[in-house]
């Protein structure tokens, strides 16, 4: 008998989260190592326009292990993180839509990967983190954005259009350093491989091969907490360089060696603007802008509202409206996207969320794709 992936996966993965709940959370909490399992899955629906109608699924599931070596009694204010994860499924973006942005932030294909390991140290007010680093898990965040499905309130499409950026799926090693100034000023830091190697060379993403040619790829961000009014809220300034080599001898359209770079810089607005009891209301605005003669999206804008305590007493959902823009050069046009969505945190264990996109010019006017309007719901379980 044959067994889709759309029942074997989210019963593959509640066999190996069942050991991981049963623990309880009292065990859990003093113990060195913590272990942690989720899956994510997205219902999806074209249901007009776009490249072509009809509906799939996709779907992440996720292992997770943090040892504090602090806890196991080896050495003070240290580390180790893994991460292991498998994303399978359709992909609605390039089957479905035709959309630049992507519309679902765990469309990847079908890979079973390490995405995350690394060793973390604190120094007093200094924290270094080396190892294979998602590099949307530190910079360019916002919290309100973090609420939608479409990739691009995650990580800006000025960084992900432009250069081989180490973010979900495939990451690359780094080093990273936080540098908490005085509590409410920090400055993050980070040096990458400039060069992710691709899954057909690195299936599991353990095959790192850093070569000369992948330049390297520099971020930094500055960081403020603030508090309006009672309301609390967080800016952040970002830079970006990534330094690309083409060696001599490496291609026939390149006799000479030739350096590029593509740089850039974001910010990022997160601030609560009304808060009663359980329910409030927040904003965030992130916006991008690429200079670089080669940079295919120069300039991207996000901005959204978030209702919290919408039909709960308790909080326990969110309403939110966001906006989303991109930008490409070569008068290629834009691409804009509209999403409304609803989360709904059932359990401790599970939320479901409901979700709706509108995009206009999907891949932007020359595509001539049709706009299009896609339906989501998504389902996370995790423990």
């Amino acid at each position: 008998m044959k067994v889709s992936r759309e029942i074997f996966y989210p019963v593959l993965f509640l066999l190996i989260s069942l050991p991981l709940y049963s623990r309880g959370e009292g065990e859990e909490g003093s113990a060195p190592l913590k272990l942690g399992a989720s899956w994510t899955g997205d219902f999806v629906t074209n249901l007009n326009g776009g490249l072509k109608r009809g509906s799939c699924y996709l779907g992440m599931a996720s292992l997770t292990a943090q040892f504090d070596t602090e806890a196991a009694r080896l050495w003070k204010r240290g580390s180790i993180y893994v991460k292991a994860a498998n994303t399978h499924g359709a992909t609605p973006s390039s089957d479905l839509f035709g959309d630049a942005q992507v519309s679902s932030n765990i469309e990847a294909g079908n890979h079973t990967f390490i995405m995350e390991l690394w060793i973390r140290q604190r120094f007093g007010n200094v924290e270094f983190t080396a190892g294979l680093q998602d590099l949307n898990a530190e910079f360019a965040v916002s919290g309100n954005g973090g609420l939608y499905l479409n990739s691009s309130f995650g990580i800006l499409p000025v960084i992900t259009g432009n250069i081989p950026a180490p973010v979900f799926p495939l990451t690359s090693p780094g080093l990273t350093m936080v540098w908490d100034i005085n509590g409410s000023f920090s400055l993050a830091s980070a040096l990458f491989d400039g060069r992710p190697t691709e899954f057909d060379y690195n299936p599991y993403n353990t095959n790192w091969q850093i070569n000369s040619g992948d330049g390297i790829l520099a971020v930094a961000e500055l960081r403020h907490v603030v508090e309006i009014k009672d309301s609390p809220g967080e800016y952040k300034v970002g830079l970006y360089t990534h330094n690309h080599f083409i060696e001599k001898k490496i291609s026939s359209s390149f006799p000479d060696s030739l350096h590029r770079a593509i740089n850039g810089g974001y910010i990022i607005a997160d601030q609560a603007v009304w808060q009663s009891g359980y329910r409030s209301l927040s904003l965030f605005l992130q916006a991008g802008y690429s200079p670089s003669p080669d940079s295919f999206t120069d300039f991207s804008l996000g901005f959204g509202v978030n209702f919290t305590g919408v039909l709960s007493t308790k909080g326990n959902d969110t309403a939110g409206l966001a906006f989303t823009k991109s930008r490409f050069s070569n008068d290629a046009g834009s691409e804009t996207a509209l999403e409304i969505t609803y989360r709904n945190q059932l359990t401790e264990n599970i939320f479901i969320q409901p979700d709706l996109q509108y995009i206009l010019f999907p891949s932007g006017r020359q595509s001539r794709t049709p706009h299009c309007l896609a339906g989501f719901f998504r389902m996370v379980l995790s423990f």
